[in-house]
């Protein structure tokens, strides 16, 4: 008899939703000010994941990072909204998840005031009991610190817990969190990279989660 699953907690970018070209748009803004190159759309999507700061710092030098985020916020509000796409099946598998009475939510290192515009605007918010995003350098992934917050606020045990991401931080955050994770791909990380960071489970679309759980 299949465990019942009474929590899922999601990562946002990547995994529900995909903003890649809204963030290649808004680092190319930034990067163009400042006399920087431009930067391919690949290495915007191997370098998210890790909050604004260390996004950034990917591709400016320390003492700019600062300067290229007060270019980069203002341009990325609007480019969320205008570039910004749920992945296929996601909200169909979300509605399909409340109808079986589990409690959702997301746990993501995108600045909160950005990952709020991004759920409001894809009319994704109402899914959700709780949206935790990272404060901090302690609150990010692969710290399992956001994962323990959703769980103690929502009232739920680790084993009747699930995470779904598509790094292998969050394979890995999910670990020391204690909850089994499945990774999806089709976000930040090779395939071959969350095979290696070894999750419960992998699988390609959003729906194929609701064949698991």
């Amino acid at each position: 008899m299949r465990h019942k699953t009474k929590l899922i907690i999601f990562d946002l970018d990547g995994t529900l939703v995909d903003a890649y070209k809204a963030i290649t748009k808004s680092i190319n803004f930034a990067l163009k000010q400042l006399g920087y190159p431009k930067v391919s759309a690949h290495a915007v999507r191997m370098a998210v994941g890790f909050g604004n700061i260390g996004f950034i710092k990917a591709f400016v030098k320390d003492g700019e990072v600062g300067k290229t985020l007060r270019i980069f916020r203002p341009h990325h509000k609007i480019s969320l909204i205008k570039y910004s796409h749920i992945r296929r099946g996601a909200k169909g598998m979300l509605k399909a998840l409340k109808k079986r009475k589990c409690k959702l939510a997301v746990a993501s290192n995108r600045p909160k005031k950005f990952s709020n515009i991004l759920l409001r605007h894809l009319k994704l918010l109402d899914c959700f009991d709780i949206v935790r995003c990272a404060k901090n350098k302690n609150d990010f992934k692969p710290s399992p610190k956001l994962l323990l917050d959703v769980m103690r606020k929502l009232k739920v045990r680790k084993e009747d817990a699930i995470y779904v991401g598509d790094m292998a931080i969050d394979v890995e955050a999910g670990k020391r969190a204690g909850i089994k994770v499945i990774a999806i791909t089709g976000g930040s990380s090779p395939k071959s990279a969350l095979k290696q960071a070894k999750p419960f489970k992998i699988i390609s679309r959003p729906s194929d989660l609701l064949k698991i759980v």
